[in-house]
């Protein structure tokens, strides 16, 4: 007997092809829902293995996607900078319910002010765009953020990449953020600023296609203005104690803030981008308490310490 869907069927579209665009997919053809991929190239994969339709865009011309989002009730982009964009003015012209900005990483209210964040890529121009058009009185194009920290993926072998994830991210590759599981080498911010001991959020991308697809089931009418969802939370140095024989690197956050100060003086642009993130660890951007999302759907995530055993084994 098919699955009885908790709410109308509707039609999605997700923006983008890469690897969370894919779980996310593969997620969703488990449901009752129409489901188009918006790509700039062709993926038979998607229809092959997905069910689901594929359609090939120009993300600069506004009239070829207010096409294709015309009868879409969800919007859900992976892709980000000038695309996203011009993906929001488009499915807000195509009257779209609801948008799920490219916003997984981090928590709205940890975030630097706009202006002064390495990592923005049009990120704060994004949601300052979707709250414009949300408040609009002609017609209100919803959005929701769903956030989970960090994803698990980053500390998986050769990183955000080997899942085709983190494109446009400064720091994509195994090893680049905190802890390289495969080196048995780790670099960590010690405390924050007030000398306190730091939190990281986490959560595999895996389990947010999961809790995705869980909440789309909730209706998305109802929506909060952010998710929060979480496989786990702990220090930067439990991280690692879930590893062997590591030759850790602790950084007082002075020294942080030093060696910042050095990578931009000597034009080290990968170097600077890793220690921002231990900045930003630090600061808190990737730390949160409640997740209201796990609260309010049936998921249970995924341990770290049983993800790091599956993609790593029990050497590690």
């Amino acid at each position: 007997m098919a699955r009885k869907p908790a709410v109308a069927m509707m039609r999605i579209a997700i923006a983008g092809a890469g690897g969370l665009a894919a779980l996310l997919a593969q997620e969703l053809s488990n449901s009752a829902h129409a489901v188009l991929i918006l790509s700039r190239r062709p993926h038979p994969e998607f229809e092959a293995n997905y069910d689901c339709q594929v359609a090939v865009v120009d993300y600069n011309n506004l009239e070829t996607l207010q096409f294709f989002l015309h009868g879409v009730d969800l919007v859900i982009s992976t892709i980000s900078g000038v695309e996203q964009l011009n993906l929001i003015d488009a499915a807000r012209l195509a009257r779209v319910r609801t948008f799920v900005p490219s916003e997984f990483e981090g928590a709205l209210g940890h975030r630097p002010a706009p202006g002064s964040d390495p990592f923005d890529h049009d990120s704060s121009t994004a949601l300052g765009q979707l709250r414009h058009w949300s408040s609009s009185r002609s017609y209100p194009m919803k959005y929701t953020v769903f956030s989970c920290g960090i994803f698990y993926e980053r500390f998986a072998p050769g990183g955000l990449r080997a899942y085709n994830m983190g494109a446009t991210d400064r720091i994509p590759n195994q090893g680049d953020y905190l802890i390289d599981v495969g080196a048995g080498t780790a670099e960590l911010p010690a405390t924050n600023a007030q000398g306190r001991p730091i939190m990281v959020t986490l959560t595999s991308a895996t389990d947010v296609a999961r809790f995705v697809a869980a909440a789309i089931e909730l209706g998305i009418d109802n929506w909060p203005r952010e998710y929060k969802m979480r496989g786990a939370r702990i220090t930067p140095q439990r991280i690692q104690h879930f590893c062997t024989e590591f030759q850790i690197t602790n950084r007082p956050y002075t020294e942080v803030i030093a060696w910042l100060d050095y990578y931009r003086h000597n034009n080290d642009q990968e170097r600077w981008y890793q220690m921002q993130h231990l900045l930003q660890t630090a600061d808190g951007r990737y730390s949160f308490g409640e997740a209201n999302l796990n609260d309010a759907v049936d998921v249970e995530p995924i341990g770290f310490r049983q993800w790091l055993y599956d993609n790593w084994g029990p050497a590690q």
